[in-house]
């Protein structure tokens, strides 16, 4: 008898978590990147797979239908759940993971890569020196001691990009309406309301989880609060940021910069002005892409799989998001 599948969809995965689900007795079949619903559905039906590592692309409602009966867990690589339909697997007795933590602090050196690159206006200066240009007397740029940054969400990437910022001398403030109410661990002061916050942020940087709190939590009204001249980092979930507006504020002067590492739509679209603005730094998803996140991100995955499989919890701290078949007892 053939060993179980496990379906990862992606064209890649770290060598180590590859090889960890086949010395667990498992196969695992990778699909091409970015897998639109057809291609999951089609490749659901050619390998009925037991367990899905969910790593691109949508795991909809009617891709959990397709992989049942067989189908007991779908295992993000990485922390966000966004692209899982959660209501579905727990109504369908589906378990749902997360390598939580795993890629936080690639994720958070990427933040501050873009914030430093932005207040030096490393892309302008760049593209005047290639010009011709020599701008030693003409050109100013900004310090980075001293100043406002705004952190979204005080987890396990807010809470590094807290440390990170506050050794570089920045003020560092933070708001998470869903941490308990008090003092936060480390460097950043507590601020009640996001309204608070954007009010002071020279720099926001965003680190909170993409659900219906969140979705567009970032539009036209808050981007206005922010002082004029502001910064945003951005590697969280693209549906949290207004894409229309933060162009709008770019074209205003409001908005001195935008570090945007996640979309809307991903990939982004050939034609969108996020790609050619020249006020924005984007990258595609990629924050997390160390040989360290990946491998964390790609064998913690690999590790909750092979715990539900095996009927136990994973030991990963936060790992299940949905319980699903596990023991109550877990």
């Amino acid at each position: 008898m053939a060993n179980p599948v496990v379906l990862i969809t992606a064209a890649k995965l770290a060598p180590d978590a590859l090889a960890m689900l086949e010395q667990a007795g498992l196969t695992p079949v990778l699909t091409a990147g970015y897998p639109e619903e057809p291609e999951l559905l089609a490749a659901i039906a050619l390998h009925r797979p037991i367990a899905i590592l969910h790593r691109q692309g949508l795991i909809t409602s009617k891709v959990l239908d397709a992989a049942l009966p067989d189908v007991r867990v779908v295992a993000r690589h990485g922390a966000g759940v966004d692209g899982i339909d959660l209501a579905a697997a727990a109504a369908r007795g589906v378990t749902v993971t997360r390598a939580a933590g795993a890629n936080s602090r690639s994720v958070a050196e990427h933040a501050m890569a873009l914030l430093l690159t932005m207040l030096k206006d490393l892309p302008d200066v760049t593209a005047k020196m290639r010009a011709g240009l020599w701008e030693k007397t003409s050109r100013m740029t900004r310090d980075i001691d001293g100043m406002v940054i705004g952190i979204v969400g005080h987890g396990a990437i807010g809470s590094k990009v807290a440390r990170m910022a506050s050794a570089f001398g920045m003020q560092v403030l933070a708001w998470d309406p869903l941490l308990p109410a008090g003092p936060l661990p480390g460097p950043a002061k507590r601020v009640d309301t996001l309204p608070d916050l954007l009010a002071r942020a020279e720099v926001l940087s965003l680190h909170c989880p993409l659900d219906a709190s969140s979705r567009g939590m970032i539009g036209a009204a808050e981007l206005a609060l922010l002082p004029r001249g502001a910064i945003l980092v951005h590697t969280a979930r693209g549906g949290i940021v207004d894409q229309a507006a933060l162009l709008a504020a770019l074209d205003s002067g409001h908005l001195a910069w935008a570090g945007v590492d996640v979309f809307a739509k991903e990939p982004l679209e050939a034609d969108s002005p996020l790609r050619q603005h020249p006020r924005v730094v984007p990258t595609p998803h990629l924050a997390a892409n160390t040989p360290r996140g990946a491998v964390a991100m790609a064998s913690g995955a690999a590790e909750c799989i092979i715990a539900v499989l095996a009927g136990r919890a994973p030991a990963l701290e936060g790992a299940v998001v949905v319980p699903g078949g596990l023991p109550a007892a877990a």
